[in-house]
């Protein structure tokens, strides 16, 4: 299962790969790690610096009190698990922020050694030519024998990652040569080792990655295995959790096709699995000499389990094993052992494991997670790992991820951690899983965490989180940010609007091109509904939102803005428009299939320009105050359209505020643009503080709350 991609600072705990969109870890959207939509090179490199810094001076003061709050928030979550660890046949690999260290696996080794120190990995001058920036680590694979061991690492400045190869050793856990780096490969973004000398790997050229080269260590000799010609196609090498099969994914926004590669035998020679075809998603494990299969060939096309033979795997020899019951979508698929444990979600949005006896799927079962689970991990196996065990890492926005053990055999989940059920009373947070009524009938699940009861919050303030693109769910992860607003009183609620993936591909394609609309009736929906159970109020209600996210945000800033008071927007993506009519963009031929083809159909561009955020912006005197965070050289939503955005909203507000001067109090729009190309923000943990703490300076000045200062503790 993909590693789920956190938000804010705890992203710089884990292994990372950027991505516009954040949201439940899921293998049907692992090409979006770094298949991501828009890119095209900003010309507001010369735009002077004060504009790009544009009203953030008053909230500099808050911005340190809250910068000091959260580093202790941060302080009592800095031992919470993560599956940064890695485990090789002799040794465990952990990352640490100067690079990887091993310790013996056997009982009693406790000593570590230092297997990569990015403090020696030669530094790349920046685009500015001013400053190094450090080396953060990405993903890493040791070979079967731990000869070697593969790394990838980039700075915020390049979306170009690149891949060391430490030579370890010969595999001897007595090892006497000391590791070192072998050899530098450019541009790898995922790679596997097939044996101790032969590494996959695919390569990025632009934001586009269509090649797969073998490198063989014994003679260093590079061979190209795969070239995908297809634009719109993002390609990734995988293998299977038993390790008998390389699989060679192939994956459109709207289709997939997958080439295999037997690492038993000595050709390693690819071949294909399914051509592909329009609307045809499939996802492949390997089990017992027999494919696995996630495809969404079920009622409603969407994901059931199938079967199919390695000597016939074509889908007319397609068996289905498994289709989910009504309301139930599957976004997810392990297979451990002789089980398939699917990860799915509930018609009330909560997360469920079905376990599916492969050699009796007639018997498969249901565990029920804590109520309070929102977001699974997976911890990639171990070469020495159990069979029949499945290790989970269960987290929610509020609740710190809790360790679990899965095992198979009896069907038993139980918690690494003694006293994980007094979690939830420690975090004193209720969840409470509602529905709201969009326009045309559709229930829309809201999922909400208060401190107190819902006919209590009337005065409380309430942060709304939203996406709704890519068939994304809405990013669930435990952020120790949100601790601290629980803390403070506030509400956090989460709209699982479509163009989402919460209720299954259905729910995606639901808000696809022309549907674009039906997600911002889902979010209005949403507020509205919060608002008319007593849940907060307009003048109290902020919204939050990233990347692709500002679609449906900026839309109802523009047609219901009485309906928030403030938005925080990160590296947002405006103008629609205006991107999806140049050809000429690396990405928007791909991008087609999600937002339509505005140059080539009038019903695409009727469409977009009546929710486009940028098109639509109107002189008015209630738009909400703006907090609009961008990256400099961040190619995947590129600062030229914030920058018109920010602008052409600006000038609305003084035309409407000079025809109307006695209207009201202006709005804010304050426009934050830092250096680097991380689509997700800085790497470095202090500017993310920096950036968290701007963030709540914003939204306690702009909603005009006090900042309660805990109580000093009397000396004795």
């Amino acid at each position: 299962m993909m590693s789920v991609l956190s938000s804010l600072l705890w992203v710089s705990f884990r292994f990372l790969t950027a991505s516009r969109c954040v949201a439940f870890s899921c293998r049907t959207s692992q090409l979006y790690k770094l298949f991501v939509p828009r890119c095209y090179t900003s010309s507001a490199t010369d735009t002077p610096a004060d504009y790009l810094t544009s009203g953030i001076e008053e909230y500099k003061d808050l911005q340190k009190y809250f910068s000091r709050r959260l580093r202790a928030t941060y302080r009592k979550f800095s031992s919470v698990p993560d599956n940064s660890m890695v485990c090789g046949r002799h040794h465990v690999y952990v990352v640490q922020f100067d690079g990887i260290y091993r310790m013996g696996s056997r009982h009693g080794e406790s000593e570590s050694q230092q297997v990569l120190d990015l403090r020696q990995i030669p530094a790349e001058e920046t685009k500015t030519g001013v400053e190094n920036l450090p080396w953060v680590i990405q993903r890493v694979r040791v070979s079967p024998q731990e000869k070697h061991l593969a790394a990838t690492v980039k700075t915020c400045d390049s979306e170009m990652p690149k891949c060391l190869i430490v030579k370890l050793g010969d595999g001897n856990p007595d090892f006497v040569d000391p590791p070192h780096v072998a050899l530098t490969v450019d541009k790898v973004v995922s790679f596997e080792w097939v044996t101790d000398d032969i590494l996959f790997y695919t390569t990025l050229e632009g934001l586009r990655c269509s090649s797969v080269f073998r490198l063989d260590l014994t003679c260093r000799r590079t061979h190209s295995v795969f070239e995908e010609s297809r634009p719109d196609v993002f390609v990734e090498v995988a293998l299977s959790r038993d390790r008998h099969i390389l699989t060679i994914n192939c994956n459109s926004k709207t289709s997939s096709e997958v080439l295999l590669i037997d690492t038993t035998t000595p050709n390693l020679e690819p071949f294909l699995v399914q051509p592909r075809q329009r609307d045809l998603l499939y996802h492949v494990e390997h089990w017992r000499g027999s494919l696995i299969l996630l495809a969404n060939t079920g009622p409603g096309l969407e994901y059931q389990v199938v079967q199919a033979s390695l000597l016939e795997p074509f889908m007319a020899s397609w068996v289905p094993l498994f289709v989910p019951g009504p309301g139930a979508v599957v976004k997810d698929m392990e297979v451990v052992g002789d089980h398939c444990v699917l990860f799915a979600r509930t018609q009330v949005g909560e997360l469920v494991l079905t376990v599916v006896p492969l050699t009796h799927p007639s018997e498969a079962f249901t565990i029920q997670l804590p109520s309070w689970a929102c977001a699974v991990e997976t911890r990639k196996p171990g070469l020495t790992n159990q069979h029949n065990v499945l290790e989970l890492l269960i987290s929610s926005p509020v609740h710190p991820p809790v360790p679990f053990c899965l095992n198979l055999k009896d069907g038993l989940l139980l918690a690494r951690t003694k006293d994980w059920t007094s979690m939830e009373k420690q975090s004193g947070s209720v969840i409470s899983r509602l529905e709201a009524c969009s326009q045309d009938g559709t229930l829309v699940p809201v999922t909400l965490f208060h401190t107190v009861p819902v006919e209590r919050l009337k005065e409380a303030p309430l942060l709304v989180h939203v996406y709704g693109a890519y068939g994304r769910d809405v990013h669930m992860d435990f952020c120790p940010e949100n601790t601290l607003l629980l803390q403070q009183g506030w509400t956090l609620a989460y709209c699982h609007i479509r163009g989402g993936g919460e209720r299954g591909l259905f729910w995606h394609r639901q808000a696809r091109v022309e549907g674009r609309q039906r997600g911002v009736d889902d979010l209005r929906a949403c507020l509205h509904h919060l608002f008319s159970i007593g849940v907060s109020s307009p003048s109290l209600t902020a919204l939050t939102t990233c990347s692709a996210g500002a679609v449906p945000v900026g839309a109802l800033c523009n047609s219901h803005p009485h309906m928030m008071q403030a938005v925080m927007l990160q590296a947002p993506f405006l103008n629609v428009l205006e991107a999806m009519e140049n050809s000429n963009l690396p990405l928007t031929v791909e991008e087609r299939e999600e937002w339509g083809d505005p140059v080539g159909n009038t019903k695409h561009r009727l469409a977009i320009t009546s929710y486009c955020p940028l098109n639509n912006i109107t002189p008015q005197q209630r738009y909400p105050s703006m907090l609009l965070t961008a990256y400099r050289d961040d190619a995947r939503v590129p600062l030229t359209g914030i920058l018109k955005y920010t602008e052409k909203l600006k000038k609305a507000l003084h035309t409407h505020f000079t025809t109307h001067p006695v209207s009201g109090c202006k709005p804010n729009i304050v426009l934050n643009v830092q250096p680097g190309a991380n689509h997700l923000g800085p790497e470095d943990f202090e500017l993310r503080l920096e950036e968290a703490g701007l963030k709540l300076a914003f939204l306690y000045q702009e909603l005009g709350l006090d900042h309660l200062r805990p109580p000093r503790k009397k000396r004795r």
